[in-house]
Protein backbone atom coordinates (compact mmCIF):
# COMPACT_ATOMS: atom_id res chain seq x y z
CA UNK A 1 0.00 0.00 0.00
CA UNK A 2 1.41 3.35 -1.01
CA UNK A 3 1.60 6.28 1.36
CA UNK A 4 -1.21 8.05 -0.51
CA UNK A 5 -3.46 4.99 -0.26
CA UNK A 6 -2.64 4.64 3.43
CA UNK A 7 -3.52 8.32 4.01
CA UNK A 8 -6.81 7.86 2.14
CA UNK A 9 -7.72 4.84 4.28
CA UNK A 10 -6.65 6.62 7.46
CA UNK A 11 -8.64 9.70 6.49
CA UNK A 12 -11.76 7.62 5.94
CA UNK A 13 -11.39 5.70 9.22
CA UNK A 14 -10.46 8.85 11.15
CA UNK A 15 -13.55 10.57 9.74
CA UNK A 16 -15.67 7.52 10.67
CA UNK A 17 -14.39 7.46 14.26
CA UNK A 18 -15.03 11.20 14.57
CA UNK A 19 -18.51 10.72 13.10
CA UNK A 20 -19.26 8.31 15.94
CA UNK A 21 -18.01 10.89 18.43
CA UNK A 22 -20.11 13.64 16.82
CA UNK A 23 -23.17 11.40 17.06
CA UNK A 24 -22.35 10.64 20.69
CA UNK A 25 -22.08 14.36 21.51
CA UNK A 26 -25.39 15.05 19.74
CA UNK A 27 -27.05 12.30 21.77
CA UNK A 28 -25.59 13.72 24.97
CA UNK A 29 -27.04 17.13 24.13
CA UNK A 30 -30.53 15.63 24.39
CA UNK A 31 -30.24 15.59 28.18
CA UNK A 32 -29.59 18.48 30.50
CA UNK A 33 -26.93 18.81 33.16
CA UNK A 34 -28.31 19.19 36.66
CA UNK A 35 -26.89 21.67 39.15
CA UNK A 36 -25.28 18.87 41.14
CA UNK A 37 -22.99 17.78 38.24
CA UNK A 38 -25.06 14.89 36.89
CA UNK A 39 -26.96 14.41 33.66
CA UNK A 40 -30.72 14.38 34.04
CA UNK A 41 -31.58 11.42 31.77
CA UNK A 42 -29.49 8.23 31.94
CA UNK A 43 -31.00 6.88 28.72
CA UNK A 44 -29.25 9.46 26.56
CA UNK A 45 -26.02 9.16 28.51
CA UNK A 46 -26.02 5.39 28.01
CA UNK A 47 -26.66 5.77 24.29
CA UNK A 48 -23.93 8.40 23.94
CA UNK A 49 -21.41 6.26 25.80
CA UNK A 50 -22.21 3.24 23.64
CA UNK A 51 -21.80 5.25 20.44
CA UNK A 52 -18.54 6.81 21.63
CA UNK A 53 -17.16 3.39 22.57
CA UNK A 54 -17.91 2.11 19.06
CA UNK A 55 -15.86 5.03 17.72
CA UNK A 56 -13.03 3.94 19.99
CA UNK A 57 -13.19 0.41 18.60
CA UNK A 58 -13.01 1.72 15.03
CA UNK A 59 -9.89 3.71 15.90
CA UNK A 60 -8.22 0.87 17.84
CA UNK A 61 -8.79 -1.63 15.03
CA UNK A 62 -7.22 0.73 12.51
CA UNK A 63 -4.35 1.54 14.86
CA UNK A 64 -3.64 -2.16 15.38
CA UNK A 65 -3.81 -2.81 11.63
CA UNK A 66 -1.26 -0.01 11.08
CA UNK A 67 1.01 -1.73 13.58
CA UNK A 68 0.68 -5.01 11.68
CA UNK A 69 -1.72 -6.76 14.05
CA UNK A 70 -4.65 -8.47 12.41
CA UNK A 71 -7.39 -10.66 13.82
CA UNK A 72 -6.72 -14.33 13.25
CA UNK A 73 -9.61 -16.05 11.52
CA UNK A 74 -13.17 -15.03 12.17
CA UNK A 75 -12.73 -15.04 15.93
CA UNK A 76 -14.84 -12.37 17.59
CA UNK A 77 -12.77 -9.63 19.13
CA UNK A 78 -13.13 -9.00 22.82
CA UNK A 79 -11.60 -6.40 25.10
CA UNK A 80 -8.99 -9.04 25.98
CA UNK A 81 -7.92 -9.18 22.33
CA UNK A 82 -7.55 -5.41 22.20
CA UNK A 83 -5.81 -4.97 25.55
CA UNK A 84 -3.40 -7.86 24.90
CA UNK A 85 -2.31 -6.50 21.54
CA UNK A 86 -2.24 -2.84 22.55
CA UNK A 87 -0.24 -3.66 25.72
CA UNK A 88 2.52 -5.18 23.60
CA UNK A 89 2.81 -2.04 21.48
CA UNK A 90 2.11 1.08 23.55
CA UNK A 91 1.45 1.40 27.29
CA UNK A 92 0.04 4.93 27.01
CA UNK A 93 -2.45 3.75 24.38
CA UNK A 94 -3.37 0.93 26.78
CA UNK A 95 -4.16 3.50 29.47
CA UNK A 96 -6.44 5.36 27.06
CA UNK A 97 -8.13 2.12 26.03
CA UNK A 98 -8.66 0.98 29.62
CA UNK A 99 -10.14 4.35 30.55
CA UNK A 100 -12.45 4.40 27.52
CA UNK A 101 -13.53 0.81 28.17
CA UNK A 102 -14.16 1.30 31.89
CA UNK A 103 -15.83 4.70 31.71
CA UNK A 104 -17.71 4.56 28.42
CA UNK A 105 -18.52 0.90 28.02
CA UNK A 106 -18.84 -0.43 31.56
CA UNK A 107 -19.78 2.57 33.68
CA UNK A 108 -21.58 4.73 31.13
CA UNK A 109 -23.29 2.18 28.93
CA UNK A 110 -23.90 -0.78 31.22
CA UNK A 111 -24.09 0.75 34.69
CA UNK A 112 -25.75 4.03 33.70
CA UNK A 113 -23.19 6.44 35.15
CA UNK A 114 -24.53 9.99 34.81
CA UNK A 115 -21.81 12.07 36.47
CA UNK A 116 -20.73 14.73 33.99
CA UNK A 117 -17.03 14.72 34.94
CA UNK A 118 -16.81 10.93 34.66
CA UNK A 119 -18.34 10.92 31.19
CA UNK A 120 -16.02 13.74 30.12
CA UNK A 121 -13.02 11.64 31.17
CA UNK A 122 -14.26 8.80 28.97
CA UNK A 123 -14.79 11.13 26.01
CA UNK A 124 -11.30 12.60 26.50
CA UNK A 125 -9.77 9.12 26.42
CA UNK A 126 -11.76 8.34 23.27
CA UNK A 127 -10.42 11.45 21.55
CA UNK A 128 -6.87 10.58 22.64
CA UNK A 129 -7.25 7.19 20.94
CA UNK A 130 -8.78 8.66 17.80
CA UNK A 131 -5.95 11.20 17.56
CA UNK A 132 -3.52 8.28 17.31
CA UNK A 133 -4.90 7.48 13.84
CA UNK A 134 -5.03 11.05 12.59
CA UNK A 135 -3.45 11.04 9.13
CA UNK A 136 -0.48 13.29 8.43
CA UNK A 137 -1.96 14.50 5.16
CA UNK A 138 -5.72 14.14 5.55
CA UNK A 139 -7.74 13.46 2.45
CA UNK A 140 -11.14 15.13 2.50
CA UNK A 141 -13.81 12.48 2.75
CA UNK A 142 -17.05 13.97 1.45
CA UNK A 143 -20.26 13.28 3.29
CA UNK A 144 -22.91 11.61 1.16
CA UNK A 145 -25.95 13.59 0.06
CA UNK A 146 -28.19 11.30 2.06
CA UNK A 147 -26.00 11.76 5.14
CA UNK A 148 -26.19 15.55 4.86
CA UNK A 149 -29.95 15.46 4.47
CA UNK A 150 -30.38 13.08 7.41
CA UNK A 151 -28.15 15.24 9.65
CA UNK A 152 -30.09 18.40 8.68
CA UNK A 153 -33.43 16.67 9.28
CA UNK A 154 -32.34 15.37 12.68
CA UNK A 155 -31.07 18.80 13.71
CA UNK A 156 -34.36 20.39 12.69
CA UNK A 157 -36.42 17.81 14.60
CA UNK A 158 -34.29 18.18 17.73
CA UNK A 159 -34.64 21.98 17.57
CA UNK A 160 -38.40 21.75 17.12
CA UNK A 161 -38.76 19.28 19.98
CA UNK A 162 -36.62 21.45 22.24
CA UNK A 163 -38.67 24.55 21.46
CA UNK A 164 -41.90 22.64 22.01
CA UNK A 165 -40.74 21.27 25.37
CA UNK A 166 -39.52 24.67 26.58
CA UNK A 167 -42.81 26.33 25.70
CA UNK A 168 -44.73 23.55 27.37
CA UNK A 169 -43.22 24.05 30.80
Amino acid sequence: MTLEEQNAVLSAEYAEANRYMDNAKETLKKTEKRDDGYYRDAKYVRSACGIAYLGVLVAVEVWLALKGVSASGKKKKSIDYYTFNVAQLDKKMLDYLNTAYNVLHLDGYYRGETRVKAIEVGFDAAYDIIDKIKPENPVIVPETRGGKAKRAWNTMLISAATMFMRNRF
